[in-house]
């Protein structure tokens, strides 16, 4: 019976590596062409395997790019997530410096996501409904982390800084891939950090 399993297992790994493989060669074509100039036959060339292999793993162009997307979700999350300790504004910062660090260790998967929900087709690709999904629970994280850090917000407050702080997120990395190496990543987002929490606490202050 172990002897029988071995080739399975053995199968198992192999198509494990050959999707990390085509994963691979398309998040690099579809970050620098976007989602139209994204091929199967260009993801073949650069993976090296034959588009045959492609479409065993995906059903589609736009099943691959959404499973790029989906790849990056708990990396991307993580980085949403609120330190227990320090201030409100040591935890603000903190949060700010891993989302920065997971933008400068794998910038693909904002870059992609940008270029599709900026693009509107009369179907919206998988793909682009993947990474709205994402940001949204981004969103749904930050929300009570901003609540907790300033009790006092309103509802509607609380909703202005969350919408806030993802576009400027996304501002910031916009910024740093036109400025490139000019620009200072963790700098800007500690300072993004700090004004979305003296915010926080004006608009409570302003509220008493």
């Amino acid at each position: 019976m172990a002897r029988g399993d071995k080739p399975q297992r053995r199968r198992r790994v192999d198509g494990e590596a050959s999707r990390t493989r085509i994963l691979d060669a398309a998040t690099e074509i579809a970050s620098e062409r976007g989602y139209e100039g994204a091929s199967i036959a260009l993801v073949s060339a650069k993976c090296g395997l034959p588009a045959s292999s492609i479409y065993w793993h995906f059903k589609d162009k736009d099943d691959l790019i959404a499973a790029v997307i989906e790849r990056s979700f708990a990396q991307w999350l993580s980085a949403w997530q609120m330190p227990t300790e320090g201030t409100g504004r040591e935890r603000m910062v903190a949060v700010a410096m891993q989302i920065a660090k997971a933008l400068l260790d794998a910038p693909d998967f904002l870059r992609l996501g940008l270029m599709l929900a900026l693009e509107r087709r009369p179907v919206e690709p998988r793909a682009r409904a993947m990474f709205v999904a994402v940001r949204d629970q981004a969103f749904e994280t930050l929300t009570p982390a901003i609540r907790d850090l300033a009790p006092g917000l309103t509802d509607a407050q609380v909703y202005q800084l969350a919408t806030y702080a993802i576009a400027g997120a996304d501002g910031l990395f916009v910024a740093k891939e036109i400025g490139g190496d000019s620009i200072d990543l963790p700098a800007l987002f500690e300072m993004h950090a700090t004004a979305l929490y003296d915010s926080a606490v004006r608009m409570v202050a302003e509220s008493e």
